[in-house]
């Protein structure tokens, strides 16, 4: 007969909570380093091509380019290279731009560089022109929506941001004017020099502009990897408040 009194064994111990909480409740065990790490990778690789995908049925919806994609079309125009070597093209200066800001490039930074652009000519070899209003429109909706969850997946990675991130965050940093401002500044500027080199600026542009932000906002939180060691599912600590980071 077991005697009473004695104290139970550990197995048994810690599959009870303490008093007054459900097991439910309790800090979730942190995820191992190596799928973390195997996680993160796939959420960068996965994001970055989506992103360029993304552009590309933007470009061909016809209605409106996003800001960088305004420049990038333009530059396409007036040099006759694809885009998506353009995007790179310009991705690399503007990584050559950090610099004299002193930013500090990541891994998923470089990966940014090439990944999305070639990306982009893939995609934009595989999916035609849309014709027709419906059409059009289809591919600005799937463009727009397949945007935020690109700028989730790959944010959320936390591999470093892409060159155009960090040359607002650089700037903000660098000036002490708000991200908001840096960024509005920056976005003006690239749309006025690609609509002037002929890039197509139109409702699609607009429609960006409205909807990234809470796409985005929206899918960083879906696609959060919890840092090593806690239940927390903080995205990027440091990030500038309310900065919605894109490409």
């Amino acid at each position: 007969m077991a005697s009473t009194g004695q104290p139970q064994s550990d197995t048994h111990q810690s599959t009870i909570a303490p008093r007054g909480r459900f097991v439910s409740d309790l800090p979730r065990p942190a995820r191992p380093p190596a799928r973390r790490l195997t996680r993160r990778v796939t959420q960068l690789s996965v994001g970055l091509a989506l992103y360029g995908a993304s552009a590309a049925l933007l470009v061909r919806g016809g209605l409106g380019l996003e800001p960088w994609g305004v420049l990038h079309q333009g530059l396409a125009e007036l040099t006759g290279l694809t885009m998506g070597v353009v995007s790179i093209a310009v991705g690399a200066v503007v990584l050559l731009l950090w610099i004299p800001i002193r930013q500090r490039p990541g891994p998923g930074t470089v990966a940014n560089v090439f990944a999305v652009g070639i990306a982009m000519d893939a995609t934009l070899a595989l999916v035609p022109d849309g014709h027709g209003p419906a059409a059009r429109i289809a591919l600005l909706i799937a463009g727009i929506v397949l945007n935020g969850v690109a700028t989730g997946l790959y944010i959320a990675a936390r591999f470093g941001p892409g060159p155009r991130d960090g040359l607002m965050t650089g700037l903000h940093r660098l000036t002490g004017r708000s991200v908001r401002l840096v960024r509005t500044a920056i976005e003006v500027a690239v749309v006025a020099t690609g609509f002037a080199l002929g890039g197509s600026v139109g409702i699609g542009t607009v429609a960006y502009a409205l909807a990234i932000g809470p796409l985005a906002q929206l899918f960083l939180r879906v696609f959060a990897i919890p840092a090593a060691g806690t239940g927390s599912t903080a995205v990027a600590a440091g990030t500038p408040a309310r900065a919605i980071l894109r490409r």
